[in-house]
């Protein structure tokens, strides 16, 4: 089969894939709705969500990981098992990062990335779709659940429309609720590596992350903009109080900005993203996502 829309793969790129040790997984690169070649990987999951419900197979998580982050890398990997234990796992790697194709926007087109990841997940036989972002990934699920999901129209929001590629559940971790933030020397030092010539070198050599030289143009919906149109679907954010990148103002934001509709879990002594993610609070997102999700 032809690339088509968002998720859609030829068939001759699928193959079972050893590199997660997982039975049943598979490996392929999704073409994006733009164009792009994304690495994604896929695996079964297959535990019980709790005991007397049904099985939890049908829910699958859809990992959005970081910037400078990729499919490989093991704090991706670590997340990828925790959530195995409560359904089935997607994760791949933003264009611009590892052995996905393009160049990185930082958060603006990869949303085109993630409705691939969730359109391939709900090709494999799944209904419910629980996306997963962190930091830069937390501010993609963000967009993407608002942009593709089913309020965009009626909020006049430019948006696709496939509904292959809505989210059943968003939970977004250490994400910013606005752009352009350098608050935080973390923060200075990514801006540097953005926009200088010399920075995007490192990047690409150091980071194996390739990042476009182009500004945005248009200015892409900000997350605390996105985040009043996600309702009705199930909104967690969740924070550290120890965030090194963006500090706690900006997940007060998002949650002011989702009034009754967000639930907001500011973390103590957790600081940014999958690195700082401890497996019991994996744990309760898991829990919570198999519960919200449809």
């Amino acid at each position: 089969m032809s690339a088509g829309a968002a998720g859609h793969v030829a068939r001759s790129t699928v193959r079972p894939t050893s590199e997660t040790g997982v039975a049943g997984s598979l490996r392929t690169f999704l073409r994006t709705f733009d164009g792009v070649t994304i690495d994604a990987v896929y695996e079964p999951g297959g535990a019980v969500y709790d005991a007397g419900a049904p099985p939890s197979g049908d829910v699958v998580f859809v990992v959005a990981h970081g910037f400078t982050g990729d499919v490989d890398k093991p704090h991706v990997r670590r997340v990828a098992q925790a959530f195995a234990q409560y359904g089935a796992v997607v994760t791949f790697s933003f264009r611009g990062h590892g052995r996905s194709g393009g160049t990185s926007t930082v958060g603006d087109r990869e949303v085109h990335d993630l409705a691939a990841a969730v359109t391939w997940a709900r090709e494999l036989g799944h209904k419910r779709v629980a996306t997963v972002g962190f930091s830069m990934g937390g501010s993609v699920v963000l967009r993407h659940a608002a942009l593709y999901g089913t309020s965009a129209e009626a909020a006049g929001l430019e948006h696709e429309g496939r509904t292959e590629a809505q989210t059943d559940a968003v939970i977004s971790v250490s994400a910013p609720a606005r752009w352009y933030y350098r608050g935080t020397p973390r923060m200075r030092r990514v801006h540097w590596l953005v926009t200088r010539r010399e920075g995007r070198l490192a990047a690409r050599y150091g980071l194996r992350t390739r990042i476009t030289h182009r500004g945005w143009d248009p200015v892409p919906l900000s997350p605390v903009e996105a985040v009043p149109h996600i309702a009705p679907t199930p909104l967690l954010i969740v924070h550290g109080h120890l965030d090194g990148y963006f500090p706690v103002d900006h997940p007060h934001m998002l949650a002011a900005a989702a009034g009754d509709h967000g639930e907001l879990w500011l973390e103590p002594g957790m600081g940014h993203a999958e690195h700082a993610a401890a497996d019991e609070l994996l744990a309760r997102i898991g829990d919570w996502a198999a519960a919200k999700a449809g």
